[in-house]
C-alpha cells in the first residue's frame, strides 16, 4: 500500500538558507520552462509541445547557464518539469486553466524529490544536498520504502517533510457489521444504529483567528501608509512593505491559529473514521455534492467546518487499507421516505428534526431515518 507520512523538520540556519535556495531553484525552473513554452507558441503556433522528457534534456544546458541550479536535488527539477507537463496536459483536455508563473512571495514554498533518504539516528534524517537534519517521529519510517518526498515551508514559519512510502498494512478483524451513515451540520455523522458523532468545535481558536486577522489588516494598512510617507520624504533610500515586521508577526500568528484549527479538525476526523472502519465491515454513505451545498450562505460555514469531503476521503482509503467495503449511494429522498413502510412524505424544512409517518405512524428521528434509508439503498445496490 502507498501511505503518506508527514514529519516536522528542524533545520539549522545554514540548512534554512539552503532550503530557501532550493525553493527558489524549483520556482526558477518552472518559470523558465513556462516562459519558453509561451515564447515557442507565440513565435510558431503550429509547433509541437515540448513535453516533460524534452524539458529534462534542457536541464543540463540550463545548469551550465545558471550554476546555482546545481545546489538543488536533480530529481526535484525533474519533478518540476513533470508537474508543468501535467498542467499543460490538463489544459489540452479542457480540465484546467493555463499554468501561471510562481511568485517568491507566496506564503507556501516547497520542492519534491524522488531521491532516497535514510534514517541515520533517532530523530535525524539524511536528505540530499542538506545532509543530516533534525526531524520528528522517525520510528514511523520502519519497514517502508520511500517513493517520493516533499519539503515544504508554510505561512506559520515551520518546515515539514511529507513522504510517500510503500508499506504493508495489517487488515482489521472482520466484525460482520454493516452500517449506513448520514452526514449533517449539527452532527458530523449519524449512523443507522442511532449513534451520533458531533461536529468539530474550536470556538476559542476561531475567535483568536478573527482577532489576529483584524490586527493583521490594521498593521498592514499602517505599514503601507508609513512606507509611502518614507519613500515620499527620502528619495535616495527606498523602503518596501516587507521591511516592516510588525504586520508580518500578526500574519504569522494568524496563520498558526488557522493551522491549529485545521490540525485539530483533521485529527478528530481521523479518529471518527478509524473507529467506524474498525467496527464495521460495510459502510454505506451518500454521494453529496458539497460544492452545490456551499452556495447556501446560511449553511456554508457549518458545512465547511464539518469537512464532509475530507471525511469521505478518509473513509475511502481507510476501507481500502484495512480490508473493509465502502458503498456510495444517491442521497435522493433519503430524508423523505419512511424507513419502515417506504412512504414518501415529501420535502420538509430543516427545522423539523423529528416526524411521524402518516401511513404506518412510525416516529422517526430525521437523521437516523435517513441513515437507515442509505443503508437499505446500499444493500440493494450490492444485492
Amino acid at each position: 500500500m502507498l501511505k503518506g507520512i508527514k514529519l516536522r523538520l528542524y533545520p539549522n540556519q545554514t540548512q534554512q538558507n539552503q532550503l530557501g535556495q532550493m525553493f527558489g531553484n524549483n520556482r526558477f525552473v518552472w518559470n523558465q520552462m513556462l516562459a519558453m513554452a509561451k515564447d515557442r507558441y507565440r513565435n510558431n503556433p503550429s509547433s509541437h509541445f515540448v513535453n516533460g522528457y524534452k524539458m529534462d534534456s534542457l536541464l543540463k544546458a540550463l545548469k551550465q547557464e545558471y550554476p546555482f541550479l546545481k545546489d538543488s536535488d536533480s530529481t526535484s527539477l525533474q519533478v518540476v518539469n513533470h508537474n508543468l507537463d501535467q498542467a499543460f496536459q490538463m489544459l489540452f483536455k479542457h480540465q484546467g486553466g493555463y499554468p501561471r508563473f510562481k511568485s517568491r512571495r507566496a506564503s507556501k514554498q516547497s520542492y519534491t524529490g524522488k531521491a532516497s533518504l535514510s534514517v541515520v539516528a533517532k530523530r535525524y534524517l539524511r536528505l540530499p544536498k542538506l545532509g543530516f537534519i533534525k526531524t520528528s517521529k522517525t520510528n514511523q519510517l520502519r519497514d517502508c520504502k520511500v517513493k517520493r518526498y516533499t519539503v515544504s515551508y508554510d505561512a506559520t514559519g515551520r518546515y515539514y517533510l511529507s513522504l510517500q512510502v510503500e508499506t504493508e498494512i495489517d487488515e482489521f478483524t472482520k466484525t460482520g457489521a454493516v452500517i449506513g451513515l448520514d452526514v449533517g451540520v449539527a452532527d458530523l455523522a449519524i449512523t443507522s444504529d442511532g449513534v451520533k458523532y458531533g461536529t468539530f468545535n474550536a470556538k476559542w481558536l476561531e475567535r483568536q483567528v478573527r482577532v489576529w486577522q483584524s490586527k493583521f489588516t490594521k498593521r498592514k494598512q499602517r505599514a503601507t501608509v508609513a512606507m509611502h510617507q518614507w519613500n515620499h520624504n527620502h528619495k535616495t533610500v527606498k523602503m518596501e512593505l516587507r521591511d516592516y515586521t510588525n504586520w508580518q508577526r500578526a500574519r504569522q500568528l494568524k496563520a498558526r491559529y488557522q493551522a491549529k484549527i485545521a490540525n485539530q479538525r483533521r485529527d478528530y476526523l481521523h479518529k471518527v473514521a478509524t473507529n467506524l472502519v474498525k467496527e464495521n465491515d460495510v459502510i454505506v454513505i451518500e454521494d453529496l455534492r458539497t460544492k452545490n451545498l456551499m452556495r447556501n450562505h446560511h449553511l456554508a460555514k457549518s458545512i465547511a467546518n464539518a469537512s464532509w469531503y475530507q471525511f469521505r476521503t478518509m473513509l475511502e482509503y481507510k476501507c481500502a487499507w484495512y480490508g473493509k467495503q465502502l458503498i456510495v449511494v444517491s442521497p435522493k429522498d433519503t430524508s423523505r421516505i419512511c424507513s419502515t413502510c417506504g412512504y414518501n412524505s415529501g420535502p420538509k424544512p430543516l427545522s423539523i428534526r423529528e416526524w411521524t409517518c402518516p401511513q404506518c405512524h412510525a416516529h422517526h428521528d430525521r437523521d437516523v431515518n435517513a441513515a437507515v434509508n442509505i443503508l437499505h439503498n446500499g444493500l440493494k445496490a450490492t444485492g
